[in-house]
């Protein structure tokens, strides 16, 4: 059970963590045109913690339907949960993300790339909040249970926000950029 149990509080602290960088991203969103180079930087900051996230939850998929008993002992997660509401919120976040980074990335200020990027987001907020409300309640109580290798995942997470503001930081003259082009636009 100790890898699950570490496994389950990674989850939960790196999710902890994304709660605070996503409430940041989303209040740049009603101010986006002013906000659009702490938008970016957010974003971008946020890419290897999400990754971190998804890589914590893919472990314990991958051990649960590999019949490991320590992830079997947890059970499944609920089957709206396992069979509609994580699905829809690995794949627009890999969207979402992804687009992100292409709109920094190439700069095309409008069309299909930045229409998926907002429609994606809907989707993903609908599903990510249905995640979270079905997590919030057991959230204090993971973050706080002490498992062998707290150094460890401390560490894990470190290095995903240090990788995340490291990758922000060089990004950030495209961040520039698109906040000049919106500024231009007006």
């Amino acid at each position: 059970m100790r890898g699950a149990a570490a496994n389950a509080r990674l989850t939960a602290v790196v999710g902890a963590i994304l709660l605070l960088l996503l409430a940041a991203e989303g209040a740049t969103i009603p101010w986006i045109g002013q906000l659009l180079t702490p938008h970016v930087f957010i974003g971008l900051l946020l890419i290897p913690p999400v990754a971190l996230k998804m890589a914590s939850t893919g472990w314990r998929f991958l051990r649960y339907y590999r019949h490991d008993p320590a992830y079997l002992e947890l059970g499944p997660p609920h089957p709206f949960m396992r069979f509609l509401v994580a699905p829809v919120t690995v794949l627009t976040t890999i969207t979402l993300f992804g687009t992100g980074v292409l709109l920094v990335i190439e700069h095309p200020h409008g069309g299909p790339i930045l229409g998926l990027h907002k429609v994606s987001f809907v989707i993903w907020f609908g599903a990510m909040s249905l995640h979270v409300l079905a997590h919030l309640r057991t959230l204090g109580a993971q973050i706080s249970k002490r498992v062998p290798g707290s150094a460890l995942l401390a560490a894990l997470v470190a290095v995903s926000i240090a990788a995340g503001v490291a990758f922000a930081v060089l990004e950030l003259p495209a961040a520039h950029a698109w906040s000049h082009w919106h500024d231009v636009r007006r």
